[in-house]
């Protein structure tokens, strides 16, 4: 009997892949914010809203000014030094970051109880 002959595999189009030839991972953008268009001056709208309203809010703080009525963070302070001159708030905490703010309300404070 003759040895029987091997058959070859058919030649493929495609190279045989080696590990250095893999596409690169491409590196994600992360999470973009979306920029807020807070305003940098009050209009007649914006500054009498705030006069009603933020003298009924629990706690108030430039950052709740700012989120809440969409204004700059400065304008915010200024809006509070305003509140506060008009007697619609009152200080409860001051550090030199941070200053919280609360309604004013019209109780009576015992003078004995001091």
């Amino acid at each position: 009997m003759a040895p029987k002959k091997d058959k070859a595999p058919p030649p493929s189009s495609k190279p045989a892949k080696s590990g250095g030839k893999q596409k690169k991972k491409k590196w994600s953008k992360g999470k973009q914010k979306e920029k807020v268009n807070n305003l940098v001056l009050f209009d007649n709208a914006t500054f009498d809203k705030l006069l009603s309203e933020a003298g009924k809010q629990k706690v108030v703080t430039a950052a709740t000014l700012s989120e809440r009525f969409r204004i700059n963070g400065s304008l915010a302070r200024r809006a509070i030094r305003e509140l506060v001159s008009r007697g619609a708030i009152k200080m409860v905490c001051h550090h030199s970051s941070l200053q919280i703010y609360t309604r004013s309300t019209n109780e009576k404070v015992n003078p004995t109880a001091a």
